[in-house]
């Protein structure tokens, strides 16, 4: 009797055991997990050519602008980046999840590529090349914030030490803190922008600023994490945007009046690695 007893203590200690070691691993509904790693940024990315739009007259007429023209074998490319990550997470069922996703916006640098020359006269007394080396990156930093929102599906059971996942989601980018390349502003200012200012009879030295647009765009995910312990776990992603922004170079006169515009879309389409250590609570 005493051994069956025994036996029997030891099979629910050992059983208890057992669901307790599974259990801490659990990723269950209501649980919430806070994952802080490192962004690796990796561009993707095409441009098409530059497309600038000039003031209306008096510009276009003793220099013989149209109102706009294209720049063949002109474009744009952006540099790669890392930052840190900070992703929340909250369980609504054992499989489904909720995550927002912020963190240390990355800094970019933006490289200019072939010549922006007018057509007609004005493209005899000036233009601007984007491929010289010297004005290059012709943006030395540029800050993108994307925070998302992402729906994610966890697989295997909730109890399982091992989860892949899938995800779709929003997010919302825009860029801040554009600094020109001090070279390319003074060469903008010299060449294209000094025949610019000539031709509007608006004497002095022109302006030269950047903008870029912002946008909606969805975001796909992939990854897996592994729970170490019942709180630590460890996370690794892929997260890809279909992000395009249109970029912009604008060259005003000496008393703020727009001289001209020149634009282009740059599809960066990054693809976005994601290595972290979560804790859930």
């Amino acid at each position: 009797m005493r051994r069956t007893a025994k036996a029997a203590a030891a099979a629910a200690v050992a059983t208890c055991a057992a669901g307790i070691s599974t259990a801490a691993h659990a990723q269950h509904a209501g649980d919430n997990v806070a994952v802080l790693g490192w962004f690796h940024v990796a561009p993707q990315q095409s441009s098409t050519p530059l497309t600038t739009t000039v003031a209306p007259t008096p510009i276009n007429t003793p220099l013989r602008l149209p109102g706009s023209f294209t720049s063949a074998g002109t474009g744009l490319s952006t540099s790669k980046a890392d930052t840190v990550g900070l992703v929340f997470t909250h369980f609504l069922t054992d499989h489904i999840a909720i995550s927002s996703v912020a963190g240390v916006p990355p800094a970019f640098k933006l490289y200019g590529h072939g010549t922006i020359k007018p057509p007609g006269p004005a493209g005899a007394l000036g233009s601007q090349n984007l491929s010289n080396p010297a004005t290059n990156p012709i943006v030395t930093s540029v800050r993108q914030w994307s925070p998302a929102l992402i729906f994610q599906y966890y697989f295997r059971d909730a109890d399982a030490k091992f989860r892949p996942f899938v995800g779709v989601g929003v997010s919302y980018n825009w860029f801040s803190s554009i600094q020109l390349n001090p070279n390319f502003v003074k060469a903008t200012q010299d060449d294209l922008g000094a025949v610019l200012a000539a031709g509007a009879g608006k004497p002095g030295q022109t302006q030269v600023s950047a903008k870029a647009s912002s946008s909606w765009q969805p975001v796909f995910n992939v990854g897996a994490e592994y729970n170490i312990t019942a709180h630590l776990g460890l996370v690794a992603s892929l997260t890809y945007i279909p992000l395009k922004t249109t970029s912009s170079v604008i060259v005003k006169a000496a008393d703020g009046s727009e001289l001209a515009v020149s634009r282009a879309e740059l599809k960066a389409d990054p693809l976005i690695s994601f290595l972290a250590v979560s804790y859930k609570f």
